[in-house]
């Protein structure tokens, strides 16, 4: 333990122990600096000097592991999930990623616990949210998503030493249910794309459904990402759904998605999903076919709009030439659905059909993930359903190997008539 240094002040990091005129035991100990420059002095009492001298240990074990509370104010739930999101998270997500947190944060997590001081916050207050957030009917995926902003934001705050555990790590979250997606056969692939085939934009759906990009990846795609001449197609970006704020000031009295000067305080685009899903994809002959016939037909709809036309390079646009809005895009995709006679599926379900295609065509995993933009191996999991004729095959392969056929019975009980000994 560092001595008081005689004649003069304590260096950085020793501490000084006296006894005041009060009869209590002191302590005193620099660690580092405060916010505004000035030395953090950290000050203990006790009753005796043994007391105090186990205090100022505390106090440098933490600091030497990095787990010292920072000087002033204790943060409450509240103070701390704000500054989590308007200064960690706001530079370091995508813009849809933060909203999930803000809404997260300021709809269930600052409501029911924001009062709580951060190092105080047991796993029992958040499993007692998550029951409540069941109970008055939000789905267990809601719960689920606020559990994994706390544990997020808490990381941050236990990196940085303002807790020594994660509470939201202990904690247990909501159980949810894995949806079974059964993808789409192949007899419904093709009635979709004969259907498509009568509409514009139909090769929107041919990208969807072979290659299973996902709809902002889509409708992100502007024709210098094309290379028709070598078959191929770079993924860089990703459309996003607008966020509509007040143009007016929030004076019109209604919500931001209705106010007649709203406007999109959100770039129309962003960088693709992770960095694995930057990728370039070979096309297959059929569909680069389908996408020059598309060019041409968008070239005659450009010169019907005349002015009206929104230059934009975009490949899947509105007949003015803007880019798709994606509600506009899931609503034409329910359309293709009841023309073609095809079961209600989910557009995103156009993408676990196309996961589902390359593992019946047996192309290796870490291959599937480079086509389909995924970061972890776990996600082939997720994607490459076993389907019927997959199922199919395997039972076909059991049932031989366990009862071969009569013929190979045959063959074997010809070869040798003697019974086979043990070894």
């Amino acid at each position: 333990m560092s001595q008081r240094k005689a004649g003069g002040r304590a260096p950085n990091g020793a501490g000084t122990f006296y006894r005041g005129a009060d009869g209590d035991w002191h302590g005193r100990i620099t660690v580092g600096v405060r916010d505004d420059g000035k030395p953090d002095r950290r000050h203990v009492r006790g009753r005796t000097e043994q007391e105090v001298r186990r205090k100022i240990r505390a106090i440098e074990t933490a600091w030497e592991g990095g787990t010292l509370q920072q000087p002033g104010e204790r943060w409450t739930i509240e103070q701390w999930l704000t500054h989590w999101l308007d200064n960690i998270a706001a530079a370091a997500v995508r813009p849809t990623t933060l909203t999930g947190y803000r809404f997260a944060v300021n709809k269930h997590l600052i409501p029911a616990i924001g009062a709580h001081r951060l190092d105080r916050l047991e796993p029992e207050h958040l499993e007692k949210l998550y029951a409540r957030m069941l109970e008055s009917g939000r789905a267990p995926a809601t719960a689920h998503q606020v559990h994994r902003t706390i544990r997020t934001a808490l990381n941050v705050a236990v990196r940085r030493g303002h807790l020594r555990r994660n509470p939201a790590q202990l904690a247990t979250p909501p159980r949810l249910t894995e949806w079974e997606v059964e993808p789409l056969t192949l007899d419904e692939v093709r009635q979709l794309l004969d259907a498509a085939a009568r509409g514009r934009n139909r090769a929107r759906w041919a990208v969807a459904l072979a290659l299973g990009l996902r709809q902002g990846e889509a409708l992100g795609l502007q024709w210098p990402d094309l290379d028709l001449a070598a078959r191929r197609m770079v993924i860089r970006r990703s459309l996003q759904r607008p966020a509509w704020v007040h143009g007016c000031g929030g004076t019109c009295g209604r919500r931001a998605g209705s106010c007649p000067q709203r406007r999109n305080g959100r770039p129309v685009v962003s960088e693709t999903k992770s960095r694995a899903g930057r990728r370039v994809i070979g096309l297959p002959a059929p569909l680069v076919e389908l996408l020059r016939e598309h060019r041409v037909e968008q070239q005659r709809e450009r010169e019907a709009a005349g002015q009206l036309w929104h230059e934009g390079e975009w490949v899947f646009t509105s007949p003015t030439g803007e880019p798709l809005h994606p509600r506009t895009d899931y609503k034409h995709w329910k359309e293709l659905l009841r023309t073609a006679g095809v079961r209600d599926v989910r557009l995103h379900d156009a993408r676990h059909t196309a996961a589902t295609v390359l593992l019946l065509l047996g192309v290796p995993e870490r291959a599937v993930m480079g086509l389909m933009g995924w970061s972890h191996s776990a996600m082939a999991t997720r994607y490459q359903h076993l389907t019927a004729a997959i199922q199919a095959d395997i039972a076909e392969r059991v049932g031989g190997l366990i009862w071969p056929s009569t013929e190979t019975r045959t063959e074997t009980s010809d070869g040798d008539d003697e019974p086979a000994g043990r070894d």
